[in-house]
């Protein structure tokens, strides 16, 4: 049955950076950024918001405060008062204010290795230490050693989590969360959580909020989430901080001045049917889509390449490739000139993954295959 996500849409000529990075014959599979039309709910509420001619300084509605507390309460079980709920223009600012406004040139920070590069060099621009944790490949997919944090986290001021994780699509148990958010607590660490992809969980599972799992927990933990990656609206540059304690919400604040003046009036806008509730059905079929898309590409893989290696991602759009077995000197540089597809290069992720690349199946199927046929008659190419 063909799907409204199989619709080709033209993003030339519309500022799109990720159909604008690379030349018109490569194929950009690299962004998270999804070529999907946003739900029709949003594009009618973006609409009736033109209509009003005046686009000034703009703040978040009573309304919106609500339906995102709302929305917390039916999808992770998570109740927070109204003034927990502090907007931002993004994710990505937000933990750099976070970092910015909690610790001192010096502090450790933990993160996850790999992790996308915002993350990734996060650390650097606040004069941090950045304290690397490996995952591990493992039968089961990437998995954390809890090993590995309890000793980073002894040597840390903060731990920089992303949950789920980008690029592996690993989702973290609630166990795994409980003991991760423990070891903070025994060395007041400050967990900042980036959990901007908590809303594409594929297979019927649930994300878990680490600040969900107790007061306690959540007394010491900003979480950054947006509905800028389900709903395609990352251009309109609208997130929000869940932070419960009052201290740590002023000294966010305090962080955000000369920065951080409002937020942008559309991205409000899109939020409001994201988070009442109005693209629900929509929401489910990307879900299906997006599931379906990633099991065609690994059946693709696995019959076609099999010497790439890659776990079945829990979450998020987004492939974690080890091309290492192919013998390639560069794997991104390579599938870039000659199959003239145009991934996110591993190196971005860590300096150890420069045999990876991240490939994202946000996009229609045809596009999907045709990125995998042009990678297929590239390696072909090579072998002859």
């Amino acid at each position: 049955m063909t799907s409204s996500f199989d619709t080709l849409i033209d993003r030339s000529d519309t500022g799109c950076a990720k159909w604008s990075r690379y030349r018109d014959d490569v194929l950009p599979m690299w962004v998270a950024d999804m070529d999907f039309a946003s739900p029709p709910a949003i594009v009618d509420a973006l609409r009736a918001r033109l209509d009003h001619p005046v686009f000034g300084y703009a703040m978040p509605e009573p309304a919106l405060v609500d339906a995102v507390r709302s929305y917390l309460r039916a999808k992770f079980n998570w109740i927070v008062e109204p003034e927990a709920i502090v907007f931002v223009p993004g994710v990505v600012p937000g933990f750099n204010v976070a970092l910015g406004a909690l610790l001192k040139p010096g502090d450790g920070v933990v993160v996850e290795q790999p992790v996308y590069p915002p993350i990734h060099k996060a650390a650097a621009n606040w004069d941090l230490r950045r304290i690397d944790v490996p995952l591990d490949y493992t039968a089961d997919g990437w998995r954390c050693d809890l090993d590995r944090f309890d000793t980073a986290l002894a040597d840390a001021s903060a731990l920089l989590l992303c949950s789920p994780q980008n690029p592996t699509g690993m989702a973290y148990s609630r166990a795994e969360l409980a003991h991760i958010a423990a070891t903070c607590l025994a060395n007041d660490v400050f967990i900042l959580s980036d959990e901007i992809h908590c809303d594409l969980m594929l297979d019927g599972r649930r994300h878990v909020p680490i600040a969900s799992l107790s007061d306690e927990i959540a007394a010491c933990t900003i979480t950054f989430m947006s509905a800028s990656k389900t709903f395609n609206v990352a251009g309109l540059k609208a997130a929000f901080a869940v932070i419960p304690s009052a201290d740590l919400r002023a000294r966010f604040a305090a962080g955000t001045r000369g920065t951080v003046d409002s937020i942008n009036a559309f991205g409000l806008a899109a939020a409001l049917p994201a988070y009442r509730g109005d693209c629900a059905a929509w929401h489910d079929d990307l879900l299906g889509y997006l599931a379906a898309n990633r099991d065609h590409l690994l059946a693709r893989l696995s019959k076609e390449i099999p010497e790439i290696v890659t776990a079945k991602p829990s979450g998020l759009f987004l492939a974690w490739l080890d091309c290492s077995a192919l013998g390639l000197e560069a794997p991104y540089r390579f599938f870039l000139e000659e199959a003239k597809v145009g991934f996110s290069p591993g190196s971005d992720f860590g300096a150890d993954y420069g045999q990876f690349v991240r490939l994202n199946y946000g996009c229609p199927r045809a596009l999907l295959d045709k990125g995998i046929d042009r990678m297929v008659a590239a390696l072909a190419r090579r072998a002859a």
